[in-house]
């Protein structure tokens, strides 16, 4: 505790000790299993920011968040033994409160992290708040009472300790999919968010190229040799992870300078609160100039990653073999210019030396040698290093099976590793590896793939699944962690999840979903809290096991001929619930992969009956910007499985040869499609607009202009490479349901492709899948470098739009007989 002099200061410390003493149980030691880990804490604290900074880190954040409760609030960090051995928080009704003017609240921690975490705790269980993403909604603090009758917490205080140490948030590529155009302005809001959920070790990937092309010069590599490595600014994370070197480059220099400066910034701001950022390693990637300056170097030149004919100006790039003494030279002096520029380093460092790319040997005793040798070059630069590797490569990859996968999570000293289990919600890899054969890892929530927009979840895998991993026998769990490709979507997920960090047993969904839209609205409205249920019942209740990667027909529109699409089994129609099913050939002698289908996981017309719900109750709630998200949310995912439906019936009629009908329900998918641009216009978090405008805001030059608003129009769109007639092998992996995008793109190029239908029909021809071809991609090359401004306000009532669609798509009989469905009403019970 701080010491002061004044008596009410002095009155106020004995107070806390007494609290303190009853609040906290018997101190714990901490977990001795890892020895480093323990030291990297202990590391942690020592040079860690002064406990005044912390606090005022987290005064900060509530200035930032609440500013008119600034009075409202006091802050103090305490020690660890304060807290029983462990990381927690406490709050307390200030002991000194009088109600003139005086603290209410009294939250205590033994971070910035903590108390954030704390306060955030508070708003959510006592004021009945909701924090999510500005795009998701905002905050919603109109519940929380006026400053002076805050409500007060048990006499006792409420002590909220960890169950385990790491709180781990991103993926390493969130830094594109994501974050690629973020000034400080939104990484402030960011490191508020974060510190609010009680992250205390996110990755900081920015701003990283500075750095190795301070390490390249060394060995003469020009700037020239490294426009060739590093890709554009939406494509730097597969370049950094050796899938790819060039696209959509080169970098100016003034992003690589304006990029370190904002990655100090967001750096300062992380170990002001008491994170622990997660520092890039080398992981072997290389310019191939460097291949030519050593060439007796062990140099492996990768495969093909998706380009589509395996084009050198993209694909194969150079990987350094970690046995080579360069390798160990090259990472040494990495870390050491990163500890050198930021003056500071949290010593736990990512690299993911085999992500997507498979090693060349199987030999156990080669991969333990990389490991190894990997290791080494970090433990050079930092002798307390702790190597930080995302786990996919063992989701992902049969490579690896248990010999290669024990041999290199036992290549270096036990405890020195962690792994992020990285997709542990769907398919945890802790479970058949033995705890991961001894080496702690992180449990993880990947959730999201590319940032798309797919209201999806599973809800009771993450109130229990971190608890039971933590509780298993001879469990050798050291935390929990977010790792989605991409954020600012189904708030719902992220609220539940961050609360991991924090519980000890299973969360008790039935109270939690049910207290969820009272929280996130402001108010409890009956109706709507049936709605929820529903929804946890069916979107969030996803337990097929298969990766959710929205393939809706609108926004991944099929690139095959139409008699390759089965019309039966693949979806759930309003009124009548098919079979669904994923065959390896649905068609003879034609792959699987020709068609990805979209995943549909629950009974769509029980999803209607939700969305009516939130349209006879929404009046209640219509000025909760968080309510208006989750209704055009909810629309559009209710119109964009309908529209499923649609295309197969447009299929089912060109088969059958049925040119009325057929012209019909064209013209009715694109008269959809402008809708849905419509409903999205309405709310600001399904804006094509600002994703534009920032990447631009970027930019120095109308040159840096043009190539930045390319490179974030190509990653939404074709992604990658592509011929005349070739598309890109990741086209509409980064798919957005965003207003101007479905009007301008997704719309035109279904036209094309049903232009190119009543072609076929009335020429009696086979479909000119060729032609199709052709055009869909110069459509899209072209709007890839079209220039034209999107809106970056809403427009609209979204309340009055989502009705009017209702109506129009639900309430109309005679399209539903076209359709030849019934009311989606029909089969609208659980």
């Amino acid at each position: 505790m701080r010491p002061s002099s004044s008596p009410a200061s002095r009155l106020l410390t004995l107070l806390l000790f007494v609290v303190i003493a009853c609040a906290v149980p018997e101190a714990r030691c901490s977990d001795r299993r890892f020895p480093h880990l323990d030291r990297v804490r202990e590391l942690h604290r020592r040079e860690g920011s002064s406990s005044a900074e912390q606090e005022a880190a987290a005064r900060g954040l509530l200035e930032r968040l609440l500013p008119s409760h600034s009075a409202s609030f006091e802050f103090r960090v305490i020690s660890t033994e304060q807290c029983g051995g462990k990381a927690c928080f406490i709050i307390i009704n200030h002991p000194l409160f009088d109600g003139e003017g005086t603290p209410e609240i009294l939250i205590l921690g033994v971070s910035g992290v903590e108390i954030s975490a704390g306060f955030h705790w508070y708003l959510k269980h006592y004021c009945a708040a909701h924090i999510s993403w500005y795009k998701t909604g905002g905050a919603q603090l109109s519940s929380i009472p006026h400053p002076g009758s805050l409500p007060r917490v048990p006499a006792g205080g409420v002590f909220i300790q960890r169950p385990i140490d790491w709180s781990y948030y991103q993926n390493a590529v969130t830094s594109s999919y994501s974050f690629a155009w973020w000034n400080w302005e939104r990484w402030e809001k960011e490191i508020d968010w974060m510190a609010l959920q009680g992250i205390n070790l996110p990755l900081a990937f920015t701003g990283q190229e500075s750095i190795w092309q301070r390490v390249f010069q060394r060995y003469n590599i020009s700037k020239l040799d490294l426009d060739d490595f590093f890709g554009g600014p939406a494509f730097l994370a597969w370049s950094r992870m050796a899938n790819m070197h060039g696209w959509g480059g080169p970098l100016p220099q003034t992003w690589l300078d304006d990029q370190l400066a904002l990655q100090k910034k967001i750096l300062s701001r992380m170990y002001t609160f008491g994170m622990f950022p997660v520092l890039p390693a080398f992981s072997g990637n290389i310019p191939a100039a460097l291949k030519s300056k050593f060439p007796s170097a062990k140099v492996t030149h990768l495969g093909n990653w998706f380009t589509v004919d395996s084009n050198p100006r993209w694909c194969c790039t150079y990987l350094l073999d970690a046995s080579d003494p360069l390798f160990i030279e090259i990472g040494k002096l990495f870390i050491e210019e990163q500890i050198r520029e930021y003056g500071r380093t949290s010593h736990i460092y990512n690299c993911d030396t085999f992500d997507e790319n498979t090693p060349p040997l199987s030999d156990p005793n080669y991969i333990s040698s990389l490991g190894a040798a990997t290791f080494r070059g970090m433990q050079s630069g930092d002798d307390d290093a702790v190597w930080l590797m995302q786990g996919w490569l063992f989701t992902y990859d049969p490579f690896w099976e248990p010999p290669q996968m024990k041999a290199l999570l036992h290549s270096v000293p036990v405890g020195r590793m962690i792994v992020l289990d990285l997709y542990a919600e769907v398919k945890p890899v802790w479970i058949n590896s033995d705890q991961f054969y001894g080496v702690p890892y992180i449990w993880c929530m990947l959730h999201n793939f590319a940032a798309d927009f797919e209201m999806y979840g599973v809800l009771d895998a993450l109130a229990s699944g971190p608890i039971d991993a933590r509780l298993s026998d001879n469990s050798t769990m050291v935390g929990v962690g977010m790792s989605m490709e991409g954020i600012e979507q189904n708030p719902i997920v992220y609220d539940l999840m961050s609360e991991m960090a924090f519980h000890h047993r299973r969360v008790d969904l039935q109270v939690w979903v049910e207290t969820y839209p009272t929280r996130r609205y402001g108010k409890p409205v009956k109706g709507l809290q049936d709605a929820w249920w529903i929804l946890y019942q069916t979107l969030y209740n996803c337990t097929d096991g298969k990766n959710d990667k929205n393939r809706d027909v609108i926004v991944a529109f099929p690139d095959v001929e139409p008699f390759v699409i089965q019309t039966q089994g693949l979806y759930m129609s309003y009124g009548k619930l098919y079979a669904t099913r994923s065959p390896k050939n649905y068609v003879k002698g034609t792959s699987n992969d020709a068609y990805e289908h979209p995943h549909l996981w629950y009974n769509t017309s029980v999803v209607v009956h939700a969305l009516e719900l939130f349209l006879q109750y929404g009046d209640e709630v219509s000025d909760s910007n968080t309510f208006r998200y989750d209704l055009v949310d909810l629309t559009r995912q209710v119109l964009a499985k309908y529209a499923n439906d649609v295309f197969i019936k447009i299929i089912k009629s060109y088969k059958s040869n049925s040119t009325n009908q057929m012209t019909t329900l064209c013209q009715h998918f694109l008269g959809l499609v402008n809708d849905l641009d419509t409903l999205l216009a309405s709310h600001e978090g399904f804006l094509l607009g600002p994703w534009l405008e920032n990447a631009k805001g970027l930019a120095r030059d109308r040159k840096q202009e043009i190539q930045y608003e390319w490179n974030a129009r190509t990653q939404i769109t074709m992604w990658f490479d592509n011929t005349e007639t070739k598309a890109s092998l990741l086209r509409d992996y980064a798919n957005k349901y965003w207003s101007g995008l479905l009007r301008d793109y997704y719309g035109l190029r279904a036209a094309i492709y049903f232009k190119h239908l009543l072609q076929s029909m009335e020429k009696n021809e086979p479909f000119a899948l060729e032609e199709w071809r052709r055009e869909w991609i110069s459509l899209t090359n072209n709007w890839q470098s079209d220039r034209k401004v999107f809106a970056t306000t809403a427009t609209g009532d979204a309340l009055n739009i989502s009705r009017s669609l209702y109506m129009k798509y639900f309430g109309n009989a005679d399209l539903l007989e076209l359709e030849g469905t019934s009311s989606p009403g029909e089969s609208a019970s659980l």
